[in-house]
């Protein structure tokens, strides 16, 4: 699969304006901010700096800071998105969701201070859909594991978001595939 704004063989580096060029994230939910290693559809390696300053250690927990797991695993699906969107050409007018999780496992809590190395594996690349293996390192140590799978669907109109029923058939069956083991 050879696109036009793709990114070449060698190992890549991004700041956080080419990691905004790429993925449509913005403040408080872009999670990655800097791509220290991308090898084209194969492998990525993305940082992320926690600061007492996330919004989310306002609730989670008052006087025990803990990053949720959830957007751990949010952060490796965008480092995963950064990835898999250099080499959808209309990334504009395109979206990566979530298609599914598994054996997601949770090693050690992630507190301010922390450097979160994301290191994202490709396993199995379709056109429009792709299954990842991320795990998120601290001090080189295991934080979080887990396999993802994602799916690139049309955009749906700033104007007016689609209610549930109304998802065009095209992105229904792209939601209904399934990236084979």
């Amino acid at each position: 699969m050879e696109a036009e704004n793709s990114l070449p063989e060698t190992k890549q580096v991004l700041d956080i304006a080419g990691i905004m060029a790429i993925l449509p994230h913005r403040y408080p939910f872009l999670l990655i901010d800097r791509v220290v290693e991308m090898s084209r559809m194969k492998r990525i390696v993305a940082l992320k700096n926690v600061t007492i300053n996330e919004h989310f250690f306002t609730g989670h927990f008052p006087e025990y800071p803990i990053m949720p797991g959830v957007l751990v695993v949010e952060a490796i699906a965008q480092a995963g998105g950064a990835l898999l969107l250099t080499e959808i050409p209309d990334r504009e007018k395109k979206l990566m969701v979530f298609t599914g999780i598994e054996r997601a496992k949770f090693r050690r809590p992630i507190v301010p201070g922390d450097q979160i190395r994301i290191e994202v594996d490709v396993l199995a690349w379709r056109a429009r859909a792709v299954k990842m293996e991320g795990k998120a390192y601290v001090d080189g140590q295991l934080a979080c594991e887990a396999v993802i799978m994602c799916a690139v669907v049309p955009r749906v109109p700033e104007a007016a978001p689609a209610p549930v029923e109304a998802v065009p058939t095209e992105t229904a069956q792209v939601l209904e595939a399934v990236v084979p083991e």
